[in-house]
This record gives structure tokens, C-alpha cells and sequence, in this order.
């Protein structure tokens, strides 16, 4: 007896729109205050926040709810509403507060949509240079409208890595992540959300991080995975609510094995 082929997930065309609306409205929202001099408030983990990350995110929410009801939310700013639906949104306003505050362009938003747990549709947008990533299952990445491919890199010795700050590893995690830095051409710092863009779109190899959080990650798995890289936990697993926040992003995926077996050591 032969096998039906198994089915190819795609995102629907309408939860693509609405994604895009979300990061219209955010945008509005980070232009109107960036560079303006914003109260800057610490929160208990002792991160930023200010009314842009908090406006933009109730934005988006509230168009999610006019637009699907049913659907689930989670947010940095403002906490969790159904998440055991069959879609849940995953949102952060500004990812990079810090450069935000300190007027660097360079922060961004994201926006992840979960099917049964799963990134289906991933946006990292940055509101200032109007540029603008879009991962979605069963369809190539987009980057401002033209399709976004990563690029080959082989060997970790030629490899460009990325990590927002060295100061995200502690412990062991830092042991790690040193074995790793060693090993490559060119390690950097800083740029939140929009190095992932940018080994997306091909001018980055690696970018490695630690103690993220969902709204952190999850919509970088289908913007990176359409370009034809891989985006996992340092284990090499799937990303989902409940991965760990140790992520490691490559271009290649050769490249991505080989940087997971040293992360191990």
C-alpha cells in the first residue's frame, strides 16, 4: 500500500497580513518616541522598559483580538492570555531597549506566531531603517520584499559571530561560548534581533546567545530557517515556550553542527 506524501505545512496568507500590521503599528509607535529622551523604567529582573516597548506591544495585542479572538498572546510587557489555543502570538516591542535608549538603530520588533507550539511565522522588523524581515513556513524569507538567502560558510576559522554582549554567559555557559570564540575569524557584540536579520539576508555566520527569553527567539526560527540556515538550542532541539534561551544561529548548516560540537567541547 502506498503512502499519502506528508502534508507541507505553510502559513496562512492572512496570518501574514496581520503580522504585518502589527509591525506597521509598532513601528509607529518607536518612531514616535526614539531619540525623544523617554523615562526609562527598571523592571524586576533589573532590564529597561519604557512606554514605547509597553504602547507598541498593547498595539499589536489589541489588533490580534480584534482580528482572532481565539487566538493565544504572549508578551514581554503584558503577561499571558490563552495559551494553550491552537495559535498563540508571541510578541516583543522593542528587542534592544538598551540601544533603543541609547538611540542606536539597531533594536528591533518581533513578532512569532505558534501553531500547536510550533513558529510558523516569524517578523523581525527595524522600525527606523524601515527594514524589514518575514519567515514563514512553507515559503522563502523576505527581506523589504526581495527574497533573503544566508551564505556558505564551511569552516569555523572563516566564520563572522555575533552575540548582543559577552556578558550574557556565566559559568559554564561562558567556558562554552569562550571555546567557541577562540575558534572563529571574527567574533562581534551587539545588535539585539537584527544580527539574526543579518545572517538571514547573508553578512553573518553565527550568532550565539544565552539567557533568552520566548519573545526573544521564536520568531527568529522561521526567518533564519527560510533563508536556508538553522536555528536550535545548544543541544541542537527544536525551539518552542520552553526551550532553555541558549540559542545558536547559522547560516550553514555544516557550519551550525560544528559550532554545537564546540559549544559541548
Amino acid at each position: 500500500m502506498s503512502r499519502r506524501p506528508t502534508a507541507v505545512l505553510r502559513c496562512p496568507p492572512a496570518y501574514i497580513a496581520l503580522a504585518e500590521r502589527l509591525a506597521d503599528a509598532a513601528g509607529r509607535v518607536a518612531r514616535r518616541y526614539f531619540r525623544t529622551g523617554v523615562a526609562v523604567i527598571g523592571k524586576a529582573d533589573a532590564s529597561p522598559v519604557t512606554i514605547a516597548d509597553r504602547e507598541a506591544e498593547a498595539t499589536m495585542r489589541r489588533l490580534i483580538e480584534r482580528s482572532f479572538p481565539d487566538h493565544g498572546i504572549v508578551g514581554e510587557e503584558h503577561g499571558t492570555v490563552r495559551p494553550e489555543a491552537e495559535h498563540v502570538w508571541v510578541l516583543d516591542p522593542i528587542d534592544g531597549t538598551k540601544s533603543f535608549i541609547s538611540g542606536f538603530p539597531l533594536f528591533g520588533t518581533l513578532i512569532a506566531l505558534l501553531h500547536r507550539g510550533r513558529p510558523i511565522l516569524g517578523i523581525i522588523d527595524q522600525p527606523i531603517l524601515r527594514e524589514r524581515w518575514i519567515g514563514a513556513a512553507g515559503r522563502p524569507t523576505r527581506f523589504c520584499g526581495k527574497p533573503a538567502r544566508t551564505r556558505p560558510c564551511r569552516a569555523l576559522a572563516e566564520a563572522t559571530l555575533f552575540a548582543t554582549s559577552p556578558h550574557m554567559f556565566h559559568g559554564r555557559d561562558l567556558a562554552a561560548f569562550e571555546r567557541l570564540r577562540r575558534s572563529v575569524k571574527l567574533p562581534r557584540y551587539g545588535g539585539d534581533c537584527y544580527a539574526y536579520g543579518q545572517l538571514a539576508s547573508g553578512h553573518v555566520d553565527l550568532v550565539v546567545e544565552a539567557g533568552l527569553k520566548p519573545y526573544d527567539y521564536l520568531a527568529l526560527a522561521p526567518v533564519i530557517e527560510g533563508a536556508g540556515g538553522a536555528l536550535t538550542d545548544w543541544e541542537g532541539r527544536a525551539l518552542g515556550l520552553g526551550s532553555g534561551g541558549r540559542i545558536c544561529a547559522a547560516g550553514d548548516r555544516g557550519l551550525h553542527r560544528k559550532a554545537l560540537r564546540r559549544l559541548a567541547g
